[in-house]
């Protein structure tokens, strides 16, 4: 399991005139069971996406398609973890 974050390096606006192209990449690697949690970091300066991808080389290759990446919008810090404890309710992440 894989936890992004996400940092803006460029204005908002420049940010903002690629959201919704990263709103659908966002939505496709949900549809393709890749992410599992994402949102906006407060202030509002990048944002964290948890990840279930199944190493660190397939997650690069999902990254490289996110338009802040391929517009060199933002930085991204990837921390790989072991799940070992979840609430009740998340305790099918432990076998992820």
């Amino acid at each position: 399991m894989f936890i992004i974050s996400i940092t803006y390096t460029s204005a908002l606006s420049e940010i903002d005139k690629h959201l919704d192209e990263h709103v659908v990449y966002l939505d496709n690697q949900y549809k393709l069971g890749n992410f599992l949690l994402s949102g906006r970091k407060e202030p509002r300066t990048g944002g964290v996406i948890i990840s279930n991808v199944s190493s660190r080389t397939k997650l690069d290759e999902i990254l490289k398609l996110d338009p802040f990446y391929r517009e060199a919008l933002a930085s991204y810090e990837v921390t790989e973890m072991v799940p070992t404890k979840a609430a009740a309710n998340l305790e099918y992440l432990l076998d992820a």
